[in-house]
């Protein structure tokens, strides 16, 4: 393409979303509030179904060409390689394309709904998509899950931003893009809609069903028609469910339950011991891709999201696991595999562990299945070698298990029983899913009060909780509260000017912006009083003389707790917000608690 050419595509792209944009304009100033949200929800789930197309089809297809490569060399070199790559150039490019930052794991969604009133920064609309495709894609031992919901959820939120809906409707539209991504990844619309309502949010009401539902069939459409099956985890076969080996679901429900605490607290460890990590960012990369490396040799099936495996797991040849590994001339001993998979189990928690506590990009969602596939096989075929009473079915143990985790996991048992009812194209296993969902999430409940992503979240207080005033607080909408039509002065403007407005007008403070639109500071009409009755003063003062720096500045996306405090610290009635470091307005305190008051009525009615 030629040089020339470039600049004519980038301004072609330009005009066809302004157009876009006009159109949805267009559209809410015409369609009820009600329908125009039903419209925003279709968009936000065809958004996020192609996000999920990305993402899945580039890790599908390295996994494909690593395990073409591995068939010749007959070991997993290639395998070992290409993580390190992948850690290294997320690495890359969260130093110099995302400004050194990236917000990782689906506990930013909560985090974002309970402090920010649902808004999330517009780079986590690709910053998730571009970093988790290389790690993930390129063989990180982690989940596209999590970068998917919060992808989004990205989309959702900054789609009400940019056509000002309010806070409710913010936080409505976020969750429709988790359920989207979710139900895209999976081809799984009611588990989609289930983990928006269970994981995320805290309040729901009837009428958040239909926009919810409405995205995630959109997205699970869109991943239907475009995803090859091959792409997805899905399975077609599976024995009918034996209630005489209920015994052994609710062995493998405490199991679960237990094994998800080890892994909750395991990753915590690892990911702390890296957050003190000091040696520079590519230094620590390395040392974690490296160890990585030396596991997946070892045990190839960690490598990537690992659902081939859990195919593999609970089809009539599992012993392929072995195939082009250490262990290739043994894969006929069947306590060899089993000794392979269960150690793989444990180690799974190390390997995601040091793929994201190194600089990769990740979730722990697709780890908690790869887990709960293996220890759901390691329990039927520990059972079955030993010849205790009726052989169990291991597909099915496989299929339960990954439930089990899930539900221990992230305390999200309705989503895990629905998710694998669906990915395995029927409910035959109803009754032994809610068996092992319940008792694992009660067992992992009675050792960890909240959920892993949860956790450190419920530590700084940075959650809903019982706390009524902060959550009132935290369900106050900072955008309605923003006023943008304050008067603004540059610092070359005569003060005799700004005098005359003032004749006119009740505005009683004055934001100072340079050419760029950036606060320099504030002027008071209190500072302002000796000097309007002084011709002399009035024409000879300027703007730099009578201004002064603000005592402190709101963040468009500052959490209303947050507000409330630099309220009381700097002593004043009103502050001026700033977004994406440009001057936006002020918002006044007497406003904030006015809602607060009128919402702690609303509450104390109902």
């Amino acid at each position: 393409m030629s040089a020339k050419k470039a600049p004519k595509i980038k301004v072609f792209f330009r005009n066809i979303f302004r157009q876009i944009e006009t159109l949805f304009f267009l559209f809410k100033n015409f369609l009820s509030e009600r329908h125009f949200i039903y419209l925003s929800c279709v968009v936000v789930g065809i958004s996020c179904a192609f996000a999920v197309i990305v993402l899945k089809g580039f890790a599908h297809s390295v996994f494909v060409f690593a395990t073409y490569v591995n068939g010749y060399l007959k070991l997993p070199y290639i395998n070992s390689i290409l993580p390190i790559i992948g850690i290294l150039l997320t690495v890359f490019v969260v130093k110099n394309v995302l400004d050194g930052s990236l917000e990782k794991g689906s506990s930013r969604i909560l985090y974002a709904v309970a402090k920010k009133g649902g808004i999330l920064p517009k780079k986590q609309m690709y910053a998730q998509i571009i970093t988790s495709s290389l790690t993930v894609g390129l063989g990180g031992s982690a989940g596209l899950e999590s970068p998917i919901t919060i992808t989004g959820a990205a989309f959702g939120s900054n789609f009400a931003q940019k056509y000002r809906l309010s806070q409710k409707d913010r936080i409505l539209l976020l969750a429709c893009g988790v359920a989207s991504g979710i139900a895209a990844a999976f081809n799984a619309p009611i588990a989609g809609v289930l983990f928006a309502i269970e994981v995320v949010l805290t309040d729901v009401a009837i009428t958040a069903f239909i926009p919810i539902m409405i995205s995630a069939a959109t997205g699970a459409l869109i991943s239907t028609i475009v995803l090859n099956e091959d792409v997805l985890l899905s399975f077609k076969q599976q024995q009918t469910f034996d209630y005489h080996n209920i015994p052994f679901y609710v062995l493998l429900g405490i199991l679960a339950g237990l094994v998800s605490v080890y892994h909750a607290r395991k990753f915590q460890k690892i990911e702390g011991f890296f957050k003190k990590f000091k040696n520079g960012a590519y230094k620590k990369a390395l040392f974690g891709a490296s160890i990585l490396a030396v596991l997946i040799f070892f045990f190839p099936t960690l490598f990537g999201e690992g659902y081939e495996s859990i195919k593999t797991l609970s089809n009539a040849n599992p012993q392929m696991l072995l195939e082009n590994t250490l262990l290739d001339e043994y894969k006929s001993n069947e306590w060899i595999l089993l000794l392979f998979v269960g150690i793989t189990m444990l180690l799974k928690v190390y390997a995601t562990g040091l793929t994201l506590g190194s600089g990769g990009n990740g979730g722990n969602f697709a780890p908690s299945l790869f887990v709960g596939s293996y220890l759901g096989f390691f329990v039927a075929k520990f059972f079955n070698i030993l010849g205790v009473g009726k052989e169990l079915p291991v597909g099915n143990f496989t299929i339960v298990g990954m439930a089990g985790i899930l539900s221990g996991l992230f305390h999200a048992p309705l989503t895990a029983i629905f998710l694998i009812g669906e990915i395995t194209g029927g409910y035959n296993l109803m009754v032994p899913l809610m068996i092992v969902s319940s008792i694992s999430f009660a067992v992992s409940k009675r050792f960890e009060t909240h959920s892993m992503d949860v956790k450190h979240l419920a530590d700084k207080g940075d959650v809903f909780t019982s706390d009524k005033d902060k959550n009132i607080l935290s369900n106050i909408d900072i955008l309605s509260h923003i006023n943008s039509e304050y008067k603004t002065v540059r610092r070359e403007d005569k003060l005799d000017s700004l005098v005359e407005y003032l004749t006119n007008s009740r505005q009683e403070v004055f934001p100072v912006v340079n050419t760029k639109n950036e606060l320099i500071g504030i002027i008071d009409f209190e500072d302002l009083k000796p000097i309007v009755f002084n011709a002399f003063r009035l024409k000879y003062t300027t703007i730099p003389e009578v201004m002064k720096p603000p005592l402190d500045v709101i963040s468009y996306e500052d959490g209303m707790e947050v507000v409330m405090e630099k309220f009381e610290n700097a002593h004043l009635e009103q502050l001026p917000v700033t977004k994406n470091g440009k001057y936006f307005g002020f918002i006044s305190k007497v406003h904030v608690l006015e809602t607060y008051r009128k919402k702690l009525k609303e509450m104390v009615i109902e």
